[in-house]
């Protein structure tokens, strides 16, 4: 199973800032279903969609 990497955000944002969060929330109004994970190896929040299994 993969996933498809939409956008990465820093892990240091600034206290109450959540860019990835508020990325995915976004993806997700468009009927995207986008998920926050963290890299860290690359310390950073990747906003992905899972690829779907074809069979």
């Amino acid at each position: 199973m993969g996933a498809k990497v939409l956008e990465r955000f820093p892990a240091g944002s600034p206290r109450g800032s959540w860019p990835a969060e508020e990325y995915a929330a976004a993806r997700r109004a468009e009927g995207k279903p986008a998920t926050v994970v963290m890299d860290l190896k690359s310390d950073a929040f990747l906003v992905v969609i899972r690829a779907r299994n074809e069979d």
